[in-house]
């Protein structure tokens, strides 16, 4: 209970996949039950049952499947959800508009929700005017840098990324 529990919540109880993020998820193995007789955390992934059926098909692959279970250490050790959800949105836009590069954040000393996303060179302010409520920005507008786009990039195509 305590293994599935864990793996639920490194995927933040969605699919695995960023380019899906469905619910409801099943916990299911990497390597085949048959080969592997044993339950281990770096073995088993949060999937929804499509990508669970497309992965047992084989139109997803095993090198993608690993992919994705050590991008989301990586992604989870180093951002928090909200910054998660910022760089899924960027990827999600991009699927139905490709110019799609901005977006808009809580101002108002919000930016410790997404601080490491701007440390880490994703995401640079590029707010021209803004509204202020009692001198402080009521939101900020946000590009995501070439270094975002390679990022996000590399996670949704389940390359390495860097740690």
């Amino acid at each position: 209970m305590e293994l599935r529990r864990r793996v639920l919540v490194e995927a933040g109880h969605r699919c695995a996949i960023p380019t899906c993020r469905n619910i409801p998820v099943e916990i299911n193995h990497i390597l085949e039950w048959a080969k592997v007789k044993e339950h281990t955390f770096d073995n088993l992934i949060a999937l929804c049952p499509t990508c669970h059926a497309r992965y047992t098909k084989g139109e997803i692959d095993r090198k993608a499947m690993l992919m994705y279970k050590l991008n989301l250490g990586v992604v989870n050790s180093r951002y928090n959800d909200f910054e998660r959800r910022v760089l899924e949105a960027f990827g999600e836009a991009w699927a139905t508009n490709p110019q799609a590069r901005e977006i808009q954040l809580p101002g108002g000393g919000m930016g410790l929700l997404y601080h490491y996303l701007v440390t880490d060179g994703l995401i640079v302010d590029v707010t021209q005017a803004t509204i202020e409520i009692m001198g402080v920005p009521a939101a900020l507008t946000y590009r995501i840098t070439p270094r975002g786009v390679e990022f996000v990039n590399k996670w949704f195509r389940a390359e390495p990324l860097e740690g």
